[in-house]
């Protein structure tokens, strides 16, 4: 179980949250756009280029509040890939730094508060509701942005929908993102290669194939030790509405998606989903989708991966070969055990991954900064090509070399906690994922296979910040909504709650106020693909 431990460490790294409301503090108003000059950095005839350093001014110092690393025996505030960072930018920082698992916890209450604020804060959400922006706790960024946003400007010209994203319904800006891949090492369907070559099975394409598939795992003892021993299915809880819902054209893990005509859905809400809890409710009698599904662990799935008792699991693409393969002592790595198929075909001809939306994280200048224009082009610096490598590839000569534009890891960078040490991908940083840094980390095969798969990606629900009226509907309707279609989830799938009563769940839906909250996410998809314009 070592490497399991060890590959979630590089996955997290790799794929890695009453308000006051007061006038900003050096000579900014908070929450309004309007800026006046601020300290310090105002008097500086330096200019900033977009490459470190950002500033002349020596002893430059900022506070940043942000997550720690996900692995307990790694301080970020004191790793070299972050400490380069702050040395090529010509800054020192002094971190606050959390650990991710409690940030939320840690964190809301001293936004409650609003006094003496960091330079820099990673929100612990994304502030869809905008309560931070109303509350008047970060600063507007559109004139740092026109005057600074050199690296910044680059990212929304080739992302749009990340500008989009990240405008206020007023047209203003708050935050700078975090970003991850949004269509490669995608969540997808692996199985076992050795058991459909034992059963002298083809990968299947369909439900219906994936369905008897199954079957044949538990009953044909693929595994050959002459025990009906086999779990034909197993994967964390969380991935079976993201494994099932798009056979049956849905977004069960996002909530919400919008049809080719532009309409917006609450997948829960749809009579596809009827089909869905019946299919599953399905593999559920006929033991192919195990009694303790909604609780099995990633660690559980992994054991019985590792015991070479079970054939089919969904995960992020990364586990193909970095984690499940290698659990087999004969893996070649030029040949993969546990491999990743093309997305299952439904009844109604729906067959896709759902992607990821762009934004991971947000990162805010607080009212309570004396420097907003340093704090600024430290973030814009964080959002560069030169600070990107560092996150992405480590420090050249050490964990990779270039030759000819071509970057390749060393045996250092290839050694994960050697890496983690360094600080690879950190989540304290705007980090910017990068598909050629995980290209060169997995096996050959599996950096073609995802190229092959990006084709069958699609975008999700996107992120858009709410009106005030529709954030009054959202918060006060969607908690029990979400309570409510957990719970029936369960109960159909299990069999407790018979499918004939699925009318009566979607009149429940309807009479908790369901058609609102759709009529305000279909408003904010509609200033989403307006703003794009």
């Amino acid at each position: 179980m070592k490497i399991t431990g060890a590959s979630k460490i590089a996955l997290t790294a790799w794929l890695a949250v009453s308000l006051a409301g007061c006038s900003g503090g050096a000579g900014t108003t908070a929450g309004n756009g309007n800026s006046a000059a601020p300290e310090g950095e105002s008097q500086s005839t330096y200019t900033y280029t977009g490459s470190g350093p950002v500033t002349d001014q020596k002893d430059a110092r900022l506070s940043i509040l942000a997550t720690n690393a996900w692995t307990t025996n790694v301080d970020l505030s004191t790793a070299a890939i972050v400490k380069q960072v702050e040395s090529n930018a010509g800054v020192s920082v002094d971190w606050d730094l959390i650990p991710p698992q409690n940030y939320a916890d840690a964190v809301s209450p001293r936004l409650a508060a609003g006094m003496d604020l960091p330079d820099i804060v990673y929100l612990p959400d994304q502030d869809q509701l905008m309560k931070y922006i109303k509350s008047g706790l970060f600063l507007s960024l559109d004139e740092l942005y026109d005057k600074y946003g050199v690296n910044l400007k680059k990212i929304y010209e080739k992302s749009p929908a990340i500008k989009a994203s990240l405008t206020t319904p007023d047209g203003k800006m708050y935050y700078v993102p975090q970003q991850t891949l949004t269509r490669n090492y995608m969540p997808l369907f692996m199985i076992n290669q050795r058991w459909l070559s034992k059963l002298k099975l083809q990968e299947p394409t369909t439900l219906d194939e994936f369905t008897e598939m199954l079957r044949k795992f538990k009953s044909e003892d693929p595994n050959g030790n002459g025990k009906a021993d086999e779990i034909p299915l197993s994967m964390e809880a969380k991935f079976v509405p993201m494994a099932f819902g798009p056979a049956f054209g849905l977004d069960l893990s996002n909530n919400f998606y919008a049809d080719d005509q532009g309409k917006v859905h609450f997948s829960y809400y749809e009579p596809a989903y009827k089909d869905y809890l019946t299919y599953l409710n399905g593999l559920y009698k006929e033991g192919l989708l195990t009694v303790d599904y909604a609780s099995t662990t990633a660690d559980q799935v992994t054991s019985r991966i590792s015991q070479d008792v079970t054939g089919a699991t969904f995960n992020f693409s990364w586990y193909q070969s970095m984690v499940y393969s290698p659990l087999f002592a004969d893996y070649d790595p030029s040949e993969p055990i546990f491999k990743g198929i093309p997305p299952l075909k439904g009844p109604y001809g729906d067959a896709f991954y759902i992607g990821r939306t762009p934004v991971s994280g947000i990162f805010g200048i607080s009212k309570n900064s004396k420097n907003p224009e340093l704090a600024f082009k430290f973030l814009d610096y964080g959002v560069s090509e030169e600070a990107q490598t560092l996150y992405t590839w480590g420090i050249k000569d050490d964990t990779y070399t270039e030759q000819n534009g071509v970057k390749t890891f060393t045996e250092n960078g290839k050694n994960n906690e050697y890496i983690q040490k360094l600080g690879i991908g950190p989540v304290n940083l705007p980090n910017i994922q990068s598909t050629d840094a995980a290209d060169a980390t997995v096996a050959p095969w599996h950096a073609k296979l995802d190229k092959e798969f990006e084709q069958y990606v699609r975008e999700p629900f996107p992120f858009v910040y709410a009106l005030s009226d529709e954030a009054s509907i959202e918060s006060t309707t969607m908690p029990d909504v979400t309570t409510y279609v957990q719970e029936m989830n369960f109960k159909f799938i299990s069999g407790e709650a018979p499918l004939d009563k699925f009318d009566s769940y979607i009149q429940t839906l309807k009479s908790m106020n369901i058609d609102q909250v759709i009529a305000g996410r279909q408003a904010q998809y509609d200033r989403y693909m307006a703003a794009q314009k």
